[in-house]
């Protein structure tokens, strides 16, 4: 037994201290998967691809053979396609989500979808909300997503080419002939609920404005991607750099309604860029953390403040990556980056499922994000399992290779031993947890010979 808490001792020294971050293939088969989403309260995951359709991947790893939605007569280009869906935070009671795509005319489509009396397919007929011109093929945007105050916020990229030729980042004044191009380097917010097919906030920054009032920032790039906190509603922004930096982001909630300029094209991240006619840099959103490009690090991948549950190391931290080099980078509370990961791939977009743990895509394969320095050590392969996990009101211990159990506890992540019995000489083992508070536990079992298995459980 003085084995047993001498190496929990050890292990969370190295949990309250360090976390080392893997990632765990959880379903493949995908083809160009760009967004990873669910629902609210849905323990699905719904993958986008952007050659046009919605895949569901269950919490088991399969993957629907039917498409949930296949959109067709779009754009499928290197940055152009079916690109991203939002779900209406009321979804379970009237259906809505909302998909971001290129149109065979190369420009953006925000519509509206229903799901149908199958909850594994939607119906085919839409809404659209917006039709946006597209200049170019590439810095289409594509993220959407509901903030906490029930708004639809849709990140739009310049519009392509390099350097934002025409400005249209930092422009807002409307063209007559081409009206639409005022969305262009802009978050828009919209209000679905109000009027159809949306209204306009009563706070955004340019009510009254005619042909502009859908923006509520201004100044971006190419965001790729965008999320919420889901726990305090913080916004972070990945932005997509030109020749030197690669940009993130965060607004605070709750969100201002002044017309946040992010700086494009005027800056890049904290430098100068094109600055004729530009505001002082003072006056716009200065980037709450970059990073410089190098040979390998060339274009960001927004990804999620962890909000999670089963590890604790990636409390305060916020997930994105390098598309160009694959690597998995995370920013602390000051702003701080570390490069945690060098995966085999690219990545093209992060998930968040309904606990809050994250997922990233190569586009073929769906992968976990875990924390190996709580790595289980087996007896033999496999053998052990502890569930249900989650748990509510009790866990099970047990083997398929027979395994006699000596010893098992249940630790708290302070290291306090709130469970234990010696002396068992059992396969299998029921303890009671009704009794536990909400939270991340380790079991440790010790076989007749001194050897250890470790797990994690998450008691609900």
């Amino acid at each position: 037994m003085k084995k047993i808490l001498l190496s929990l001792l050890l292990l969370f020294s190295f949990f309250i201290n360090a976390q080392t971050v893997a990632i765990q293939s959880f379903a493949t088969g995908f083809s160009s998967a760009v967004a990873i989403v669910h629902p609210p309260n849905d323990s699905r995951l719904f993958v986008v691809q952007k050659t046009g359709a919605i895949r569901i991947l269950n919490t088991n790893g399969t993957i629907n053979t039917t498409p949930f939605l296949t959109i067709t007569g779009l754009t499928s280009g290197s940055e152009q396609g079916l690109l991203g869906l939002a779900f209406h935070p009321n979804y379970a009671s009237n259906g809505q989500f909302f998909v971001n795509y290129t149109n065979s005319s190369g420009d953006t489509v925000i519509a509206k979808y229903t799901v149908s009396s199958n909850p594994d397919v939607a119906n085919t007929t839409s809404t659209t909300l917006l039709t946006i011109d597209q200049p170019f093929s590439n810095h289409n945007g594509g993220s959407l997503v509901f903030g906490s105050d029930g708004y639809l916020y849709i990140g739009m990229g310049d519009g392509g080419s390099g350097n934002d030729p025409n400005g249209y980042a930092q422009n807002l004044t409307v063209d007559s002939s081409n009206p639409s191009r005022i969305f262009l380097g802009k978050i828009l917010r919209l209000d679905v609920d109000s009027a159809s097919p949306y209204g306009i906030p009563a706070t955004n920054p340019f009510v009254g404005q005619a042909g502009k009032e859908e923006i509520w920032a201004y100044g971006i790039r190419n965001p790729w991607k965008f999320n919420f906190n889901r726990l305090n509603g913080d916004l972070w922004i990945a932005d997509v750099g030109q020749d030197a930096v690669e940009e993130i982001d965060k607004v605070s909630n709750p969100l201002p309604n002044t017309g946040l300029n992010f700086g494009w094209r005027c800056y890049e991240g904290t430098s100068s860029n094109i600055t004729g006619g530009c505001p002082a840099f003072s006056s716009t959103v200065a980037p709450f953390t970059q990073y410089n490009q190098t040979t390998a690090r060339c274009s960001i991948t927004g990804g999620y403040f962890y909000t999670g549950s089963m590890y604790p190391n990636f409390a305060n931290k916020y997930f994105f990556a390098d598309y160009c080099s694959g690597e998995i980078g995370l920013v602390s509370s000051t702003g701080s980056i570390t490069w945690a990961l060098d995966t085999p791939s690219v990545i093209t977009s992060f998930g968040e499922d309904v606990n809050g743990e994250l997922y990233i895509t190569n586009g073929s394969t769906v992968s976990k994000i875990i924390d190996t320095s709580l790595s289980n050590t087996n007896f033999d392969k496999n053998t052990i399992r502890v569930y249900p996990n989650p748990a509510k009101t009790q866990i099970t211990i047990d083997n398929s290779s027979n395994t006699t159990f000596n010893a098992i506890q249940l630790i708290d992540i302070t290291g306090k031993i709130l469970y234990a019995e010696n002396n068992l000489n059992a396969t299998s083992k029921t303890i009671n947890t009704s009794h536990f508070t909400a939270g991340l536990y380790i079991v440790v079992a010790e076989d007749l010979n001194g050897n250890q298995f470790k797990s994690k459980v998450i008691i609900e």
